[in-house]
């Protein structure tokens, strides 16, 4: 079922591996110019603009742009009690995780009488994405909120598209995890046209302010993407997120029913989402094929899972060795990357380039996704071999606190000059010598 790239006997150079891999063609760029003209109307015009693109695009058009406390005090009191028991693991867990990421300031004596600090700062106020396309995602709710919170961020705005079943509010789980969390604005506002506002700021359709922000973070299509590329600068950006991925490394001792099963865990999130398969072993890429057919079938999401898994961006890559397999998915970088091999710990362990790596057959991607305590907010499209996912560490900046006194700087005086006169600015020399002015040398 799925495509096949044999590379037993060889693997290529990294930049042939990275051409070969599959992997999902989105034009960010392309999507610039369709976004363009939506992030320029909401500047100049402000919520009208937000309302005209929101009922153009989601087919509804709320009262407002901000949801009423009411209706996620509502939200909550509806919940489900299963799904709001499984909310709180959640959050637990993800807590748990969070709270041991924060640094704390560390301060490093360079001479006596001179030190440096380097504390952490929380951005002021950050917008928080959660997708609300073809499903709803409390679960991005809660990865989006715990680590802005444990961070320290003073301000946070949620944003979820307006669904027309909703009466233009975003999903009622959505707002159920925002109230769970103690999120208390809430816009109803998707796409480029939310980035839009929350990077410029707005008057809302009762005159109240909609405070721009400092940072936005958050998965969402290409649009979304596209407006985070091009508003980079006047706003933060976590990453520019694509298709979710998922790459699977295993060797002859991996369950095929479970290998076929995480493949379309992810295939199911949209028709570009990329699942493949990294093995040594020819039979279990057969029996992976088998187990697919079977399981596809019977899959709620049917035909999108289906596209998915026969797409471009799928498919399985024979390896000689597990050596040559962690060479693979290192330069395929995935989002998300499970190690079922018979030494899984060991070989998880030499893993270099991943968003998240999940070890063993006990540890699937859909336990990252909901309640390891992990986030699920990762680096697509490759950019796992320079990016992290999202962290207490996103939401902090370090801030250098430069501290001497008159003998320390009276100290390293001439070796400033020095470098400054070899860097033809003597005006910075001349800065620390009008110290010592006067003085007998």
């Amino acid at each position: 079922m799925l495509n096949r790239t044999d590379l037993r006997g060889r693997v290529p150079r990294p930049a042939e591996l990275r051409a070969t891999l599959p992997r999902a063609e989105v034009n960010v760029d392309a999507a610039l110019h369709q976004v363009r003209p939506v992030v320029d109307a909401v500047r100049d015009r402000g919520v009208e603009a937000v309302l005209e693109y929101t009922e153009k695009f989601d087919g509804v058009r709320p009262a407002a742009v901000r949801v009423p406390q009411a209706e996620l005090d509502r939200a909550l009191a509806e919940l489900d009690p299963d799904v709001g028991a499984a909310l709180d693991e959640a959050i637990v867990r993800a807590r748990a995780v969070h709270a041991d990421q924060r640094r704390g300031a560390v301060t490093t004596q360079v001479a006596d009488g001179g030190t440096v600090t380097e504390r952490w700062v929380p951005v002021s106020r950050v917008g928080l994405y959660a997708p609300g396309g073809l499903a709803a995602y409390p679960s991005s709710v809660v990865m989006n909120v715990v680590p802005a919170q444990e961070a320290g961020v003073g301000s946070l705005v949620l944003c979820s598209p307006p669904q027309a079943e909703f009466g233009g509010l975003p999903h009622p789980t959505t707002l159920a995890a925002a109230a769970l969390l103690g999120v208390d604005e809430v816009w109803a506002v998707g796409g480029a046209q939310a980035v839009a506002v929350l990077a410029h700021g707005a008057l809302d359709t009762d005159d109240s302010e909609l405070d721009p922000v400092d940072m936005v973070t958050g998965p969402g299509n290409v649009y979304l993407t596209a407006a985070k590329r091009m508003l980079r600068g006047i706003i933060g950006i976590d990453s520019e997120a694509g298709p979710t991925e998922i790459a699977i490394l295993a060797d002859g001792t991996a369950d095929a029913g479970h290998v076929a099963a995480d493949l379309i865990s992810q295939a199911e999130h949209d028709t570009l989402a990329a699942s493949v398969l990294v093995t040594t072993s020819e039979r279990l890429a057969g029996d992976v094929d088998a187990e697919l057919e079977r399981r596809v079938a019977t899959t709620k999401h049917t035909e999108r899972v289906d596209t998915a898994l026969r797409g471009p961006q799928s498919g399985t890559v024979l390896v000689s060795t597990v050596d040559d397999g962690l060479n693979v998915v290192d330069a395929y970088a995935a989002e998300h990357l499970e190690i079922q091999t018979a030494n899984a710990r060991e070989d998880a362990a030499r893993v270099r380039n991943a968003g998240a790596v999940f070890v063993g057959p006990y540890a699937p991607v859909s336990l990252g996704d909901y309640c390891a305590g992990s986030n699920h907010v990762l680096p697509t499209g490759g950019f796992a071999r320079h990016s992290s996912g999202l962290s207490v560490q996103t939401f902090l900046r370090g801030i250098h606190v430069i501290d001497y006194s008159e003998a320390a700087l009276r100290e390293v005086a001439g070796k400033v000059v020095a470098l400054a006169d070899a860097e033809d600015l003597p005006a910075h020399g001349e800065a620390v010598q009008a110290r010592f002015e006067g003085e007998t040398r």
